[in-house]
């Protein structure tokens, strides 16, 4: 597994513990007490070290090549029982937008997230999760699906933004994005967003306009990237960790903003440690949150959607 430089403390101890372990199966000899002794060092280094995160190590984490995408958390939540729909009816199927029906605990959900490749065959074929409008359509199309048939929609957001072409531009994307949070303010379904991992400006808010919005504990969430805006404001990518402190941009503070409703609590390490406990914890979250806002009149959960963004930013002195 890969380790970020501030890791090292860790790999360092996971190698020692594997070394232990080897040695004990090679010798037959006995080596609990050691192999105990640097479990429960391991434990306590973990917890000192991933509770102290610094917001540019929280973006590091959500970009961990081993972290799990949308698909994977779609097809764990769903045990399988997923059908993707392809297309927007207008120009292509864009591979970096994904959605379909899917059935979670028996319930009848549209699923839509945007997607990462796992090597370099699949980035370039998901377009580095970076979508097109025609993404966007697609994501809307399937939504407005889910109206029709009266079914809830989950939203899985992992992006470094929307795809910044001049063929993009000039398909409008723009468009595309407004569009979608027009759209998604008066759906009249329940919708659940989770930030799985990089939530880059309007190319995550083109599917983030929800009812609930949950982060993940290591990702991010804002306008623009660390490195773009130390780009812009510093003319050099080497103050991203000034910006990513100064862009508030972690889950603990969209929290504290009052920008998204929960934080989902990921395994020690990261979601890519235990990528199966990730996702029980994000379904279990779903199976809770879905029946109360099933539970609310149409009318009165647009009204409170709209509310609840329309709120945001808006300050008192």
């Amino acid at each position: 597994m890969e380790n970020h430089d501030f890791e090292l403390p860790v790999k360092e101890l996971v190698e020692q513990l594997d070394k232990a372990r080897a040695l004990q199966q090679e010798t037959g000899g006995d080596m609990g007490k050691s192999i105990k002794e640097l479990e429960r060092t391991l434990q306590k280094v973990r917890k000192e070290l991933y509770s102290k995160l610094s917001p540019w190590q929280r973006v590091q984490l959500s970009r961990h090549p081993q972290r799990p995408y949308s698909l994977a958390y779609i097809q764990a939540i769903t045990n399988g029982q997923w059908l993707e729909l392809h297309g927007d009816r207008g120009v292509k199927d864009d591979k970096a937008m994904i959605g379909g029906w899917g059935k979670i605990d028996g319930q009848s959900v549209m699923l839509i997230g945007h997607q990462k490749g796992i090597n370099t065959k699949m980035r370039q074929y998901r377009n580095f999760g970076m979508p097109n409008p025609e993404g966007y359509r697609k994501a809307l199309r399937l939504m407005k699906m889910a109206e029709r048939f009266n079914r809830p929609v989950v939203t899985f957001i992992d992006t470094p933004g929307a795809f910044p072409g001049i063929e993009a531009e000039e398909r409008g994307q723009g468009e595309a994005i407004a569009r979608n949070l027009f759209e998604m303010s008066i759906l009249r379904v329940p919708i659940l967003c989770f930030i799985l991992g990089e939530g880059a400006s309007g190319g995550a808010l083109g599917i983030g306009v929800g009812d609930k919005v949950y982060m993940l504990e290591n990702t991010w969430y804002s306008v623009i990237s660390p490195e773009s805006c130390s780009s812009i404001l510093w003319r050099s990518w080497n103050y991203k960790e000034q910006a990513a402190e100064a862009l508030k941009l972690t889950p603990q503070d969209m929290l504290k903003n009052k920008l998204i409703d929960e934080i989902v609590e990921e395994p020690l390490g990261g979601a890519h440690t235990d990528p199966e406990e990730s996702f029980r914890r994000v379904k279990d979250v779903i199976v809770k949150a879905l029946p109360k806002l099933q539970a609310l009149d149409p009318d009165r959960r647009v009204e409170e959607r709209i509310k609840k963004f329309a709120q945001m930013g808006v300050v008192a002195e």
